[in-house]
């Protein structure tokens, strides 16, 4: 039996006008439905492939700010999402998140100033604008992460270390082993290393199932660690 809070994500293309950019999209326009399978399931996919655009579609058809946040963040700074977050619909499992949290890396500065409106003496503020950029991302997973809760995250090791995401990494696996779910977009070759989860491609014009070891993420990586010489050698040398 299939125990994750989002099971199914369907896309209904009647409520996307037909001169909308959705649809040059290469890999979303031939996509009409995905079925999640996995605690942890990775987007990953070149730069505009439209994985952060279906990730922000999903978290607002699961009630989240299309800004960041928790269910509980109302607010807009730049009303920039998508005609895709009216035309998702999720097919859900029978028993409900406790909790829930909308990390993106694009707009966490507004995120982190609204944080401040939300606090009262029961619930003092994490004063994340006090912090690193990094150190603010980690403080947000580490306070807020937990078992039985559903989590999204776009490009969650923009301000990490290595080390970080690390910690990182270990976070979301413990919290995925407690009935947690996580649906990230990632360039990170660390992150997309997690035992067990499954790794969706948004390259070659669909999204479809890929290996850790066919990501662009680790190839790329790969090569440059073990050929940072001639790698170098011919990115840089003058024609």
């Amino acid at each position: 039996m299939n125990y994750l809070f989002i099971q199914n994500m369907a896309i209904q293309w009647d409520q996307i006008s037909r001169s909308s950019y959705i649809r040059r999209i290469e890999a979303l326009r031939s996509l009409d439905a995905l079925h999640f399978t996995k605690p942890v399931t990775f987007f990953v996919g070149e730069n505009g492939s439209g994985k952060s655009t279906l990730l922000e579609a999903i978290a607002v058809a699961a009630g989240f700010n299309p800004e960041g946040g928790t269910r509980n963040y109302v607010f807009s700074t730049f009303d920039s999402h998508s005609e895709l977050c009216g035309a998702i619909r999720l097919t859900k499992g029978f028993h409900r998140p406790r909790w829930g949290y909308f990390l993106r890396a694009e707009s966490f500065y507004n995120v982190a100033t609204k944080e401040m409106d939300y606090t009262d003496p029961d619930h003092p503020s994490a004063r994340l604008h006090e912090k690193s950029h990094g150190e603010s991302f980690l403080a947000i997973a580490q306070e807020n992460f937990q078992g039985d809760g559903i989590y999204l995250l776009d490009e969650p090791e923009a301000a990490l270390s290595p080390q970080r995401q690390l910690t990182l990494l270990a976070e979301i696996y413990q919290c995925a082993s407690e009935g947690a779910q996580f649906i990230i977009a990632t360039h990170s070759p660390i992150l997309l290393g997690m035992p067990d989860a499954e790794i969706l491609s948004f390259d070659s014009g669909k999204v479809h199932p890929c290996r850790y070891e066919d990501t662009d993420s680790y190839q790329v990586t790969e090569m440059f660690i073990n050929h940072r010489r001639s790698m170098l050698k011919g990115l840089l040398s003058e024609e």
